[in-house]
């Protein structure tokens, strides 16, 4: 009892354990509305195919009626004949067959209802991408908060210490009371930052809450060692080849330059004849009529061929066999632009990353030699050839660029990510990627 009730104290006393790119990901895929949206109009798109294929097939349909009909003689003129009144019933059912041979444009649709298919399975896949990348975006930028505010705490830190050590030197003389104001006025305004840096956290707090649906407090953090690699394959053009023919948009616009070209199809086909297969079977039973009491059935079965040819619908059919064919002009141009966009997408993303990788190298370098740079200044003044301002200078120095190298870091990330989008190819296994690039 003693060994549980410590295994208890021991984990209730921990912090909640920081989560993943990956399990943050999971937590919106079940709670995201958008996603979840674009899941069920997916379904909904599916069933654009067997709508389009049952107009290929036969239909057969089945009428029925049962009627009580109520007969009342009264008598009227010179020579009345005697009032009477009876009742007759009418039972009839009919089954009727039909199996279209020839109707262009039923073909038509079939063809649009796959291109419908094929256009709903493309916007499902781009919502899935914009999921990943709205959850990878509010991830970093919690992440940026979350370490901009260490950083600016570190800074008060350093800044602190620098004041204290104003102090103490004013007090035995060896330096003045504007090293003290200096130092002061510093520390004051970090302390500003201070509280900008931590309201910056606390709101994209509430931003990932809103994507995934949980409050994180933790994060897993970037590894500082971690090495950034260039996009494969490190060819350009590749890229653009890629998001011009498998990019998301292109493959959505380009499904509907298909649906337009069919509309032009279905719209000339109103000029065309159509001959359906039918066939109907009935029965028909009476226990009278109006002029006899006699009973009848009457059994009739027909089967044959039914042709039907357009003479004239008053230029209705001309009107929107044009109207189909600026329809599809219009969308070819709308695909071009779509495929201009995944190209421009890819180049900028593509350049991103690349010059991202070489900024944070350079930043990297810059980050050693500010370091270098400041303890020789905070040497300088403890010798007394430099001042108190220098040292402050220095450490602002630092810390800026501890913040740019964060930022050029993330920044590549996610313009990795994008690069991805735009080429069509971003997946959930990227994130999962992504994870080794986190603290453990």
């Amino acid at each position: 009892m003693r060994r549980l009730l410590f295994i208890f104290a021991f984990f209730a006393a921990c912090p909640a354990l920081a989560q993943d790119l990956l399990q943050v990901y999971r937590d919106a895929k079940a709670f995201d509305a958008q996603y979840a949206s674009a899941k069920y109009a997916l379904q909904a798109g599916m069933e654009k195919l067997p709508q389009g294929r049952a107009l290929l097939l036969p239909t057969l349909g089945l009428t029925a009626a049962d009627t009580v009909n109520h007969l009342g003689i009264q008598p009227y003129g010179p020579t009345p004949v005697p009032q009477s009144a009876r009742e007759f019933y009418n039972r009839n059912y009919q089954v009727a067959f039909s199996q279209p041979i020839y109707r262009p444009q039923n073909w038509a649709q079939f063809d649009q209802a796959e291109q419908q298919v094929r256009q709903s399975e493309a916007v499902f896949g781009q919502a899935g991408q914009d999921l990943i990348l709205r959850v990878a975006q509010a991830y970093v930028d919690m992440l940026t908060a979350q370490d901009n505010l260490l950083l600016v705490r570190a800074q008060k830190t350093a800044i602190g210490e620098q004041l204290a050590q104003a102090k103490r030197n004013f007090e035995v003389g060896t330096a003045t009371i504007t090293d003290t104001h200096e130092a002061q006025a510093r520390f004051d305004l970090t302390s500003a930052q201070e509280i900008v840096a931590q309201n910056a956290v606390d709101t994209q707090i509430r931003q990932l809450q809103q994507v995934a649906g949980k409050v994180y407090t933790q994060l897993r953090p970037m590894r500082a060692e971690v090495k950034l690699s260039p996009p494969n394959p490190a060819n350009m053009q590749k890229w653009v080849d890629l998001a011009e023919n498998q990019g998301y948009p292109v493959v959505i616009q380009d499904a509907g330059t298909q649906i337009a070209q069919l509309q032009t199809k279905l719209a000339r086909a109103g000029h065309y004849p159509t001959l359906d297969l039918v066939g109907t079977y009935g029965q028909t039973l009476q226990t009278g009529s109006t002029i006899s009491g006699n009973s009848s059935q009457l059994n009739l079965g027909t089967f044959g061929l039914q042709l039907a040819v357009p003479l004239y619908q008053g230029g209705a059919v001309s009107s929107r066999e044009r109207e189909a064919a600026a329809n599809y002009e219009k969308s070819k141009q709308d695909l071009e632009n779509a495929r201009r966009s995944a190209a421009l997408a890819a180049q900028q993303n593509y350049l991103l990353v690349i010059n991202g990788i070489a900024t944070i190298g350079a930043l990297e370098q810059a980050l050693i030699s500010s370091q270098s740079a400041l303890d020789s200044n905070k040497l300088g003044y403890e010798v007394g050839v430099r001042i108190n301002i220098d040292v402050l200078n220095a450490q602002q120095q630092v810390f800026q660029t501890r913040r740019d190298l964060l930022v050029a870091r993330y920044g590549t990330i996610m313009n990795h990510f994008k690069l991805k989008a735009a080429a069509g190819s971003l997946r959930e296994e990227d994130l999962d990627l992504a994870n080794a690039a986190l603290e453990p």
